[in-house]
């Protein structure tokens, strides 16, 4: 095979699997008894690389590459700091990206943060990241299913605490809100949300929580139901911080047997025990609207509902402890975009 046909192969492969793959982190819910939590303390490595942006950005970009010795385990990650942290200490976002991602993506979320004084630390998680998509595109598919075995989906949870541990040990740990440390993700980052945030599963009798008590609010952008459960209550009633879900319409996975839509995302929002919770449907958009690269959306289409999601999200960070007062008439003032829209609050 010439390696023109090879790369052709791995591009159209590429593109008819990026939508359908997020429901292999799914699995995590067949969570043996024989897994447990590990430290991440000990013994450590740390390299950095500054991506230096417009100087009129207001912030600066460091790559992070981190060593997890304790699981002997790479952390990659990216830094959006905003410039606000000389002067004050400024909210964080701990940000999980989506299977067959690396912590390059989703630089639209990470400027637009820290262009308004939130830093982000994109996270990359070595055992499903962009490393997938290399090698024979025949085995693509089993890749992907090692990616979402169970030890990964709680290792991402994992390089999650273990990256946040060290960053606030580092010299920037004093400037950084612990009172305002949120957790966000897309797909499979959000399934890594959902357990930062305090998802409950129980096997056989054994119950597994990875809550990071540090998490105060966490955006879901396109969570992934959870498969072979009648009720998901019994798993996302523990999660009591806000929560900002957001989705579209045409958020579709088609997979045999693992099919999902926005009527999962919604179970989801209606399972979740947050007492002050938001959830945005947006009219248009696939799956992968809310990734950097644009696939199956047009360019209208994909940057009205990144801007709208940058926004929104914003907004919900900056209220997240006081109720939403500005997030009740969102819909109002961007008419035309937001399909159904609901905010619950209570105390």
């Amino acid at each position: 095979m010439s390696r023109s046909v090879f790369l052709a192969i791995r591009r159209r492969l590429r593109a008819a699997l990026l939508t359908p793959i997020v429901w292999l982190p799914l699995l995590v819910l067949g969570m043996p008894l024989w897994i447990h939590a590990h430290g991440t303390q000990g013994a450590h490595s740390q390299t950095t690389h500054t991506i230096l942006p417009d100087p009129s950005a207001g912030y600066k970009v460091v790559n992070l590459a981190w060593m997890d010795a304790a699981r002997s385990r790479r952390v990659p990650a990216r830094l959006f700091w905003p410039v606000a942290a000389q002067s004050e200490s400024v909210p964080l976002v701990i940000f999980s990206p989506g299977i067959g991602s690396s912590r390059d993506g989703y630089t639209y979320l990470g400027r637009y943060w820290a262009e308004h004084g939130i830093a982000s630390l994109h996270l990359q998680h070595v055992g499903s990241d962009r490393s997938l998509w290399l090698g024979n595109p025949f085995s693509l598919i089993s890749r992907f299913q090692s990616a979402a075995s169970d030890a990964e989906a709680i290792a991402r949870v994992k390089d999650a605490r273990f990256a946040l541990d060290r960053l606030l040990a580092s010299r920037l740990g004093p400037h950084i809100a612990l009172d305002q440390i949120a957790a966000a993700g897309h797909s499979y980052g959000a399934n890594t949300t959902l357990l930062e945030a305090g998802a409950t599963v129980t096997r056989n009798g054994e119950v597994l929580n990875f809550r990071d008590p540090r998490i105060s609010a966490a955006i879901l952008i396109s969570a992934p139901p959870f498969y072979g459960e009648p009720d998901f209550r019994p798993i996302l009633a523990s999660i009591t911080i806000p929560t900002l879900h957001i989705t579209t319409e045409d958020d579709v996975i088609r997979i045999p047997g693992f099919n999902s839509g926005v009527s999962d995302r919604e179970k989801i929002f209606d399972a979740t025990g947050s007492g002050h919770k938001v959830l945005a449907i947006y009219n248009e958009g696939s799956h992968n609207v809310f990734t950097d690269r644009r696939y199956f959306d047009s360019k209208q289409v994909a940057e009205k509902v990144k801007a709208d999601t940058r926004a929104l999200s914003l907004t919900f960070l900056e209220q997240a402890g006081s109720g939403f007062p500005q997030l009740d008439s969102w819909p109002a003032r961007h008419p035309g975009l937001i399909g159904k829209y609901v905010v619950v609050t209570r105390e």
